[in-house]
Order: structure tokens, then C-alpha cells, then sequence
């Protein structure tokens, strides 16, 4: 499909390096967002979220900053992690469920993630002024039911308290910043915060509790942090999902915690 406006913008080419770049708080064109899928993923819809492509939410009164374009987990991708979230909650016996996104970003996979699992609520943490803001207006926009909120994880998951629902599932995925690598891959040690941490401090607050953690994973993760990460739960695993080409995938570990 043709992208909605002309190249004005030369032979410049809009990719990861470009959106977390110069345009990393910028608020982006329709255009831009259609040229960024265009350019680094053949496909001028790649940045469909909150269930509509590009063209759709846009004329919703959706926005997103170079860096959302990136780091945000797209509807395809977004609605396979609910799907297999969903599939292993059920296993846990619980009668209701309460999703906790630790960095929110978007707030669309929370979405997804309540969508698909069919939990009571759904809470989104997101630290950075900018995103926070544009990220709540998307989400009101659009009318959805995600309590997004302007706060580091750590003090989002201690305002919480002790939350009625009887299996809280988080979504694990803080900045990859330089943590992707060509040729290595995610090192889950380098993201910001690393992940380890962050299942840390979770497991320090909340390990009472009968938890699930969905962690975001690239195609190629440094085995060593991966097997770090493994070792603190009695049950865990890893799926890839081959909706990009190969070496561009996306994946999930998923890992139980008081109860296997």
C-alpha cells in the first residue's frame, strides 16, 4: 500500500538506530511510522497497536515517540504472548488474575495480556514523563481499561499492596538499550534495569504470592543470562514466535513462581 504522504525526507532511512536516535522523543508522522515499518520490516502496518494499524489508530488521536515506534510490542506479536500467558495461567487454578506490566511503555501489551487472559485488572508502571504522557492519552483515547501509572515498578509494586487477585502475572521487559547486539544477541545482564534485578526485586516483595513472569526475549539471547535468569524458578520456558524474518524474531520465557 502506498505510504501517506510523498518522500520528502531524502534517502534517509527510518530504523532502530534513527527512532531511539534523534527521534527518540519526537512525536512521529503517520508517514514516519509507516516509513519506519516500511524500512526496517517490509511492511508499512508493522506498527499496529492497541488492535488497528497505523492509518487507524492515527486517525483515533493516537501518537507515538521514535523510541514507542521501537520498543512497543506490536499487536501480532503482543496477542501471541497473551495467547501463551493464557494458556499456562489456566494451569495455575485461580479465580481471578491481576496483570502488573512493569515498564509499561505503550501500555499494549498490558491490553493485549488483559484481553487474552481475561483478567480482572490490568496495571501499567512507566517511569519516563514523556512516554508516560503520550501513553495515557493513546490509552483514553481509545478507551481502554489499563491503569497505567507515572511511577518506577518498585514503588508501583509497593503501592499495590496486597492485591485481592490470586495469581499476579508480570510482564518483564525494561529497556534493551545497548543489551541487543549484533551477533550476540539480548543479553537479559545489560538491560535497564537487568532482568535478574527486576525478578529480584519482585520476588522480594510479592514472593508470597503465587506469581507468573512473562519476560520479553529476543530471537538470540546470551546463553548465560538466560541460564541465570532460569535458575531462579522451579519451572520455566522459552518459545520464539517466526513472525519476522529469521534472525529479527521475538520471544517469551515464562517462568512460575510458587507453584510449578
Amino acid at each position: 500500500m502506498p505510504l501517506s504522504e510523498p518522500d520528502q525526507h531524502g534517502k534517509e532511512v527510518y530504523d532502530r538506530a534513527l527512532l531511539l536516535g534523534s527521534k527518540r522523543d519526537e512525536v512521529l508522522t503517520l508517514w514516519e511510522v509507516q516509513q519506519y515499518g516500511q524500512d526496517s520490516f517490509g511492511d508499512p502496518d508493522y506498527v499496529s497497536i492497541y488492535g488497528l494499524k497505523p492509518r487507524d489508530w492515527y486517525a483515533r488521536g493516537v501518537r507515538v515517540a521514535g523510541r514507542t515506534a521501537v520498543e512497543c510490542t506490536r499487536d501480532r506479536l503482543a496477542g501471541l504472548i497473551g495467547h501463551d500467558v493464557a494458556e499456562r495461567a489456566r494451569t495455575g487454578i485461580a479465580a481471578s488474575s491481576l496483570v502488573v506490566d512493569l515498564f509499561a511503555g505503550s501500555g499494549n501489551t498490558a491490553y493485549w495480556l488483559k484481553r487474552r487472559i481475561g483478567a480482572s485488572r490490568a496495571v501499567g508502571f512507566e517511569l519516563d514523563e514523556r512516554v508516560f504522557e503520550i501513553a495515557l492519552g493513546n490509552l483514553s483515547a481509545m478507551g481502554l481499561d489499563v491503569d497505567l501509572r507515572h511511577q518506577a515498578y518498585q514503588d508501583g509494586l509497593h503501592g499495590l499492596g496486597e492485591p485481592p487477585e490470586d495469581l499476579v502475572i508480570l510482564f518483564v521487559a525494561p529497556p534493551w538499550g545497548n543489551a541487543l547486539r549484533e551477533g550476540s544477541g539480548l543479553d537479559l545482564r545489560c538491560t535497564r534495569p537487568p532482568v535478574a534485578e527486576v525478578v529480584d526485586v519482585v520476588t522480594a516483595m510479592l514472593g508470597h504470592r503465587k506469581l507468573l513472569f512473562a519476560v520479553q526475549l529476543y530471537e538470540t539471547v546470551e546463553p548465560a543470562s538466560l541460564a541465570d535468569l532460569a535458575a531462579r524458578f522451579p519451572w520455566s520456558t522459552v518459545k520464539v514466535y517466526d513472525i519476522n524474518v529469521p534472525g529479527h524474531n521475538h520471544g517469551l520465557f515464562l517462568a512460575t513462581w510458587g507453584w510449578a
